[in-house]
């Protein structure tokens, strides 16, 4: 199956769902992904008929709804792996709801980012933070494959987080949680950061890689930077990558219609040479 190309809903900064998904279609997308912080404060506020117009929607414009990313940005006060009990049960409940919103939407991923939601605290060791987290997503896997949804762990880099920055460090906890629905995905962003080459990368993570965000180290789209995606496309296509490869920006200057329209471009020399 050839790889499929989604955008990231939140560079369309002030859009409603609607406009956003016949942006992508128009420009070519096959899916698009969401942050619930652009929907609504909790997604437990959003019940069935919500749901089901969010589906319609993406449906009536011939876009596949891939899934979720930017999951803990709210409600605050959320943290996966803090030192405090209820404030994990609270934040292990809410990822819970989001797996259940996923599902609902038609979306199969979940991508764990929330770098500032799991730095190890000043108080806290590395140690006894991985134990924490390891149970965290033991504990979500076995609902995540019940809604046929993928939890993808993503490492963010050094610049972004102390605890799980590198692709080796994720690819451990994924190892350590053990569960079929927990996985990884990779950032060519945060790769850009980290020693090995990118397409090393790649190969070394390809058995656990559910998922792919594509943005230029300088924040802004792919395409629209130094970052040679040439031998990034040659490796994903080497290790048989059939998920969606998903434009994910920080820079949102370059405006919703040229981010959408030249990433895409790009995206697609590079990967049909």
């Amino acid at each position: 199956m050839p790889v499929r190309f989604a955008m990231c809903n939140e560079f369309c900064e002030g859009w409603d769902f609607e406009r956003a998904c016949r942006l992508a279609a128009e420009t070519g997308y096959s899916g698009i992904e969401l942050a619930p912080f652009t929907l609504s404060e909790r997604v437990e506020d959003l019940g069935p008929e919500e749901r089901d117009a969010l589906r319609d929607t993406a449906a009536r414009n011939g876009i596949e709804i891939v899934g979720l990313h930017w999951l803990l940005v709210t409600p605050g006060g959320l943290y996966i792996n803090h030192t405090d009990e209820a404030i994990r049960r609270r934040t292990t409940r809410y990822l819970r709801a989001e797996i259940d919103f996923c599902a609902d939407l038609g979306g199969r991923v979940v991508i764990v980012g929330s770098p500032k939601q799991r730095n190890v605290l000043p108080q806290d060791t590395y140690a006894a933070a991985w134990d924490r987290t390891v149970e965290v997503f033991r504990e979500l896997g076995p609902h995540a494959t019940e809604r046929g949804v993928c939890l993808c762990l993503e490492p963010l880099g050094t610049t972004e987080t102390n605890f799980l920055a590198a692709s080796g460090e994720v690819l451990r906890m994924v190892e350590a949680v053990g569960q079929p629905a927990v996985r990884m995905m990779l950032d060519v962003k945060a790769m850009c950061a980290e020693r090995e080459p990118i397409p090393e990368t790649i190969r070394a993570c390809a058995a656990h890689v559910k998922h792919f965000h594509a943005n230029d180290e300088n924040l802004c789209g792919p395409g629209f930077g130094a970052t040679d995606f040439r031998p990034i496309a040659a490796a994903l296509k080497e290790v048989g990558y059939e998920g969606y490869v998903s434009v994910e920006v920080f820079d949102f200057s370059a405006g919703p219609q040229a981010i959408a329209r030249e990433s895409l471009r790009y995206l697609k020399e590079v990967f049909e040479q």
